[in-house]
């Protein structure tokens, strides 16, 4: 239930994508916990969160800026609201890449009343002026409003209301050192572990009217990516499968019977990501081959392999990135059921690389 947005368009289009689109926001506002007791997951960011809340709220003041960083999906905005409502305070939701010039960052935050919370989603993507106001509205709560060109130039002190600025960014390397350091408190969202994911599974189904037995919410877990949005989604698109070929009710073999159906295998992978590995393994020997060489290989972008299939599969451990090129790992010959060249099997060529 806790989910995120990123920018990547081809991503959004997978069934295991981790963006969203219109359908998946609509379900979320509906799916969304209303406060930490009902977040599933992530114990230490919730566990150090709830301190950062209730010591506010005890001493009356607006809780410190909160940064969250982490891969799409995993409940950033779905945390913005929950501080949100932990205050009791209002809450304006915008993105980095909204915020093109520093009149439009001004604007918003004179509007804001006092305690209210800011989201600002993808915040590494706020252009350069907008991000050299927030350092000041976020420190001493004062922005400067330029009035004028040129040598005439005033700039109008702006006094602000407390606030609590919320940022989120799948890309924390990338904010300036002096940005982040105006954070109060930081937290990276993790990646799932299946029976947190199965939790998540339970409770979305019953939510949404479905019945499910252990076994299929399991199964669904499973084939997730560490991701509750991506469960979120499976789970809908097992929940119509077993409306039309069964009766309703999920299990382990609707459930996988379903994302046969859908192309999402026991690990999770898709039709994209195991064109990936068949080329790399079948066209190429299992590597090394260039980036260039395996986007054509599979009819892709090279943008598109690199973004959106490659990081699942590196942290899969199926394949890896060297200088010399993408290679496969053992682990992905397993996975597709080849067998490896003999230089790989061997220990020899490019097997060295994994300790084979």
């Amino acid at each position: 239930m806790n989910w995120d947005d990123t920018t990547d368009t081809s991503d959004g289009e997978r069934l295991v994508g981790a963006s969203a689109d219109g359908e998946d926001q609509a379900v979320e506002a509906a799916l969304r916990p209303k406060d930490l007791g009902e977040f599933i997951g992530q114990e230490k960011v919730r566990e150090q969160l709830d301190l950062v809340l209730r010591a506010a709220r005890a001493r009356g003041a607006t809780a410190d800026h909160v940064l969250l960083s982490g891969a799409p999906g995993l409940g950033k905005t779905t945390l913005s609201m929950i501080i949100a409502a932990e205050m009791g305070a209002p809450i304006r939701i915008t993105s980095g890449p909204a915020i093109q010039h520093a009149g439009d960052l001004a604007a918003i935050l004179s509007s804001l009343q006092e305690g209210e919370v800011f989201f600002l989603d993808e915040i590494h993507r706020m252009s350069r002026p907008a991000e050299e106001m927030l350092y000041m509205a976020m420190e001493d709560f004062r922005v400067d409003v330029i009035v004028g060109k040129g040598p005439g130039a005033t700039a109008i002190p702006l006094e602000l209301p407390p606030f609590t600025l919320v940022g989120a960014t799948t890309r924390a390397g990338l904010l300036p050192p002096p940005l982040r350091d105006r954070f109060g408190f930081t937290a990276h969202m993790e990646f799932y572990e299946p029976a947190e994911l199965e939790r998540v599974v339970h409770r979305s189904a019953s939510l949404l009217d479905v019945e499910i037995d252990p076994d299929g919410a399991a199964e669904i877990a499973g084939r997730s990516r560490g991701t509750p949005r991506i469960a979120n989604r499976l789970l809908r698109r097992v929940r119509d499968y077993a409306q039309v070929k069964a009766d309703g009710l999920i299990t382990k073999d609707i459930a996988a019977a379903a994302l046969a159906v859908y192309e999402v295998d026991a690990r999770g992978l898709d039709r994209l990501d195991r064109g990936v590995l068949e080329a790399l393994l079948k066209l190429f020997g299992g590597g090394p081959v260039g980036l260039s060489t395996l986007a054509v290989a599979v009819g892709e972008e090279r943008e598109t392999v690199e973004e959106v299939a490659e990081p699942f599969l590196v942290r899969e451990g199926l394949l890896a990135r060297t200088p010399r090129g993408r290679v496969a790992t053992p682990a992905a010959w397993a996975h597709l059921g080849l067998t490896p060249p003999r230089s790989q099997a061997t220990g020899n060529g490019q097997g060295n690389l994994f300790g084979a």
